[in-house]
């Protein structure tokens, strides 16, 4: 199966309190917004992220984001005020979790060269 593109999702209870959580995490407004109760933001080409309006199934989500500098992305993270776990290192990389307004985990990663 070769692949175009490929978007992870999440979902949320209130679209309009997540936009702008995910507007602070990525730097910028969502990219499209194809249909009611859904945004998404496209990343590098071949990858998005898609906030869906679904509020039964919000808070059950994760989304790994990988990053090239952690500890660059942290600062600019907790400088528009969303607050993450400490950092763990482990054998492949450098971690840092948070939970969007719902409660979905997001990790943020850094490999180990």
């Amino acid at each position: 199966m070769p692949l175009q593109k490929i978007f992870a999702q999440l979902n949320c209870t209130n679209m309009e309190r997540s936009t702008l959580w995910f507007t602070r995490i990525f730097g910028r407004s969502p990219d499209a917004s194809p249909m009611a109760g859904l945004n998404e933001w496209h990343h590098a080409g071949n990858a998005g992220f898609q906030l869906v309006k679904n509020e039964h199934n919000a808070g059950h989500g994760c989304m790994t984001l990988i990053v090239d500098d952690i500890t660059s992305e942290l600062g600019r993270i907790h400088g528009v005020g969303i607050e993450t776990g400490e950092t763990s290192t482990g054998d492949i990389a450098t971690i840092a979790q948070m939970r969007d307004p719902d409660g979905n985990v997001i990790v943020l990663a850094e490999p180990n060269t």
